[in-house]
């Protein structure tokens, strides 16, 4: 699937022959010339450029940090807290429900506030409510309210990501960049699942595991701060 959207997600669908839906055969006939006028970019030149690896990485170390947390926050609450594990799935109850919270406020923010700033804004507060999971020790309370506050940037930090792609990239090429970062997130969500599940078997706690999530939290934020706009 990861390989599949990153060689056939396409930008524009007129280029291969297709006509968006609802589009009548007859719409505009100097349509096909605007679409021809863009400067063709090979795929090439996309892997040649900066930024293209730099917010690939970072969207690969926010994936990383978001799932190691998510997955596994029921079984810490648990095996490590002590908490009942129907009390502890209200976890995943609050944790979805604050993700339609960042959904429905922080994408229209980004618009005004500009995608970059607002990633690093949400990182930053990803790896502050990550390293609160860490330090809240056994507080149930504190545990709730840092899970929902951790899920509100959850929510829309993969379409903020993929927001990217217009960005810092021509329209003719966005889909391509968007499934080439693809396998950054899916290879971060893999990882974290595996990594995190390691650490917490041979420390016997999940501290170290969510530190480094933590970790991977700013690691993403110090990416983004290196990309910047480039000329036409």
């Amino acid at each position: 699937m990861v390989l599949g959207n990153a060689l056939l997600l396409k930008s524009d669908p007129e280029s291969s022959g297709y006509r968006p839906w609802g589009e009548k055969e007859d719409s505009s006939p100097s349509a096909p010339a605007d679409h021809a006028s863009p400067a063709t970019i090979s795929v090439s030149a996309v892997f040649r450029n900066r930024n293209f690896w730099i917010i690939g990485l970072s969207y690969f170390a926010v994936a990383y940090s978001l799932y190691g947390v998510t997955t596994f926050m029921m079984d810490y609450a648990k095996t490590q807290l002590g908490i009942p594990i129907e009390k502890a799935s209200l976890l995943a109850t609050i944790h979805g429900s604050s993700q339609v919270i960042g959904v429905l406020t922080l994408l229209p923010l980004s618009d005004y506030l500009g995608r970059k700033k607002t990633i690093v804004i949400m990182n930053s507060l990803i790896a502050a409510a990550l390293f609160g999971i860490v330090l809240s020790g056994h507080s149930w309370g504190m545990l709730c309210f840092l899970v929902g506050f951790f899920a509100v940037f959850y929510g829309p930090t993969f379409p903020i990501y993929g927001a990217c792609a217009g960005d810092y990239f021509p329209r003719s090429i966005m889909g391509t960049v968007i499934g080439a970062w693809t396998p950054f997130y899916g290879i971060g969500a893999i990882m974290s699942h595996w990594v995190t599940g390691l650490l917490r078997d041979s420390t016997g706690h999940y501290d170290l595991a969510f530190f480094t999530n933590a970790v991977m939290a700013l690691v993403g934020m110090a990416l983004i701060l290196l990309i910047h706009k480039e000329p036409s």
